[in-house]
């Protein structure tokens, strides 16, 4: 290992991979992504559990309430990975600071996340009360007779006005949240999340239904469940913290003095605008693919959020390895063990290419018996089951990209992500969906598969640029 630290860059580029390096780690290694994926994946599948069960309640009211919530929750989608684009090009730095052991550095960035995520909660809340009824209006097919139209729209805005008071808290939990992430601390984000689930969940039973006494208040009561939630776990979050201030050296003199060295503003910067702008515009390209399919009917986006709802339990484990790879692969870089980094890469991504495989199987398999669940009309179960069988059949396909992407940016190599990413979506995904949408007679499943399929293309292109080595770099030790 030593002799790997002193390599120069060049140096471990070249530095010659065996096959069975690629595939297989070591005991350490499968222990140290597992003390980082396993909080991860246990957090996301529960909120992603608890979040099926928030879907199903809402569907319990009704057909139009739940393709109301869908629509907001596109649109809501898109700010959500602004603010985790942003806050992760700041954290390339992070992590990197924590694998050198800088906790002045890994402050720093911390407070940089505080200004940039304030700004874009800001920003986001402007746009949701000027522009939202516009937005949502675009999701509803112009052939939906005037009565469905209109009740759709009332749910969708009485949700969405809601859904604004949770902005603020959401933004405060994602910056110190991440920043334990990216020590490799999942644990604390872990529980406050679970917490908050819990909270969620219970509210949502009391005030969807009109429970023990409470209030009968449909989507409006599953809006504010959520907002409920968030603050619950912002506080959770915030105030253990702080409180234990000690066992966390980066919390300590966050606020107090607020200053960010100059010459730390400009790197971070240049990393975390085009990955802010590489999560809007991919955030966005998912919603326009939404919009794409909608053209097909209200029926078609009732199936699609039953099947996006169940397919993300199990597509948490290889979005979580993905983020694992980012951490350990950016802590490598840090140290300066840049062969490792590269060791690393290869054994993550055959790692969750092999999960994907039999979890695949396994989805394709119980694919129709999820829909059941849900008061809907029989044809939409149907649809819905298609779509989580085709997603299914892909999960490989976006495993291997997923870590392909989280490489990249865990070198800094925030262009390349923004062309891997965003600039896939807009130039091959969305005219894909959108001919294929306006131009032909294709069934939206027909459309869904051939859009699915293109992404190939991305792992063609992630294996090259990982096989190259154009992302082992050392940014803090630049800085």
């Amino acid at each position: 290992m030593s002799q790997e630290t002193n390599l120069t860059r060049k140096e471990a580029i070249r530095y010659k991979l065996t096959l069975r390096e690629c595939l297989i780690g070591d005991a350490y290694f499968y222990r140290r992504v597992a003390m980082v994926v396993v909080p991860m994946i246990l957090q996301n599948t529960l909120s992603n559990v608890v979040g099926l069960l928030d879907n199903v309640m809402v569907g319990r009211v009704g057909t139009l309430p739940m393709s109301a919530v869908a629509i907001v929750n596109q649109l809501m989608f898109v700010f959500y990975l602004c603010v985790f684009g942003a806050l992760s090009g700041a954290g390339i730095f992070s992590t990197q600071y924590f694998g050198k052991g800088d906790m002045g550095g890994v402050r720093s960035v911390m407070r940089i996340k505080l200004v940039v995520a304030m700004v874009i909660c800001t920003g986001a809340i402007l746009v949701f009360l000027t522009a939202g009824p516009v937005l949502i209006g675009n999701y509803i097919a112009a052939d939906t007779d005037a009565n469905t139209r209109a009740l759709t729209m009332q749910y969708a805005k009485q949700y969405l006005h809601v859904m604004l008071f949770g902005i603020i808290p959401f933004g405060f939990t994602q910056v110190y949240a991440s920043a334990f992430r990216e020590s490799g601390n999942t644990k604390l984000p872990m529980v406050s999340s679970m917490i908050a689930m819990t909270v969620n969940f219970v509210f949502n039973w009391l005030l969807i239904f009109g429970m023990l006494g409470f209030p009968k208040l449909g989507v409006v009561g599953a809006a504010v469940a959520t907002v409920i939630s968030r603050f619950v776990e912002m506080l959770i979050l915030v105030v253990s913290v702080h409180r234990r201030a000690d066992r966390y050296p980066f919390i300590q003199g966050l606020y107090h003095p607020f200053t960010i060295p100059r010459e730390l503003i400009f790197p971070v910067l240049t990393k975390t605008l085009p990955l802010f702008m590489n999560e809007f515009l991919w955030s966005l390209g998912q919603a326009t693919l939404m919009q794409c399919y909608s053209v097909r009917g209200i029926d078609v986006i009732a199936a699609m959020n039953i099947s996006s709802t169940i397919s993300q339990i199990f597509n948490e484990v290889f979005i979580s390895l993905g983020g694992a790879a980012g951490i350990l692969i950016g802590q490598e870089l840090g140290a300066n063990r840049l062969v490792n980094a590269r060791r690393t890469s290869w054994r993550i991504a055959a790692l969750g290419t092999a999960c994907t495989v039999l979890l695949g199987a396994c989805l394709f398999t119980v694919a129709p018996l999820f829909p059941r669940i849900y008061n809907t009309e029989a044809e939409i179960r149907l649809l819905a089951s298609s779509f989580i069988r085709v997603v299914a059949l892909c999960m490989p396909i976006h495993s291997f990209a997923n870590v392909a992407y989280f490489t990249m940016r865990s070198g800094g190599k925030t262009l390349v992500t923004f062309i891997f990413d965003s600039c896939f979506a807009w130039i091959v995904s969305i005219p894909a969906a959108f001919l294929l949408s306006r131009f032909t007679g294709l069934p939206s499943l027909s459309i869904f598969i051939c859009v699915s399929v293109l992404d190939l293309l991305k792992c063609v292109f992630g294996f090259i640029l990982m096989r190259r080595g154009v992302w082992v770099k050392n940014l803090v030790e630049e800085v």
